[in-house]
């Protein structure tokens, strides 16, 4: 018997968008095993400099496994230098709106919604009563993306909050849509009204 609080779910990640999606979006049959105390762990962080070499991941990729890996509660290892930290790796490393819903007491892992061709809603419970909601586009072309609040369990109106923006999208009543660029993703909390 072996026992810990996390373990790996998945073989060695590269820093590769294939790679890197294959793992993130595969951990969606691992959800049952996750939890406080229990984290499934898809490997490491691809971000900034890595090695000799920057991240061959674009900056929507990086922001998407960031994303990804936020939503699904798993843990955040960085792999890459610390001393040659760029701004924008910065900026993912330290947006404590997007890092609280990954420390969220709940403790929660994300699963998949809806589904569109090469776009995805997922959608995870957190400790306060609201939802981190994420939508990413996998193709290669813009795309806009919906969730409705009755595929998140919802009525009524909600607001909405761009997490990596840190900015509030207004009180919506049925669902959010918004454009998402290829490879990319945007975060959202969803809150109900008092």
């Amino acid at each position: 018997m072996v026992g810990g609080n996390c373990w790996r779910t998945t073989g060695d990640i590269e820093d590769t968008w294939p790679r890197t999606t294959s793992l993130g979006f595969g951990q969606a049959a691992y959800c049952a095993y996750a939890g406080p105390g229990h984290w499934n762990d898809p490997d490491l962080l691809m971000l900034g400099k890595l090695g000799d070499h920057p991240t061959r991941l674009t900056p929507n990729e990086q922001m998407t496994q960031i994303s990804l890996w936020c939503m699904l509660s798993a843990p955040l290892l960085l792999s890459c230098d610390l001393t040659a930290l760029d701004d924008f790796t910065l900026g993912l490393l330290t947006n404590d709106e997007v890092l609280s819903v990954n420390q969220d007491l709940l403790g929660r892992q994300a699963q998949c919604v809806a589904k569109q061709d090469q776009c995805e809603v997922w959608a995870r419970d957190l400790g306060d009563g609201s939802k981190a909601v994420a939508l990413f586009n996998r193709s290669w072309g813009r795309e806009a993306i919906a969730v409705h609040w009755k595929d998140l369990g919802l009525s009524g109106k909600q607001t909405v909050r761009d997490l990596w923006r840190q900015k509030d999208l207004g009180v919506l009543a049925d669902g959010f849509e918004t454009s998402v660029p290829w490879h990319g993703v945007v975060l959202i909390r969803v809150t109900a009204l008092p």
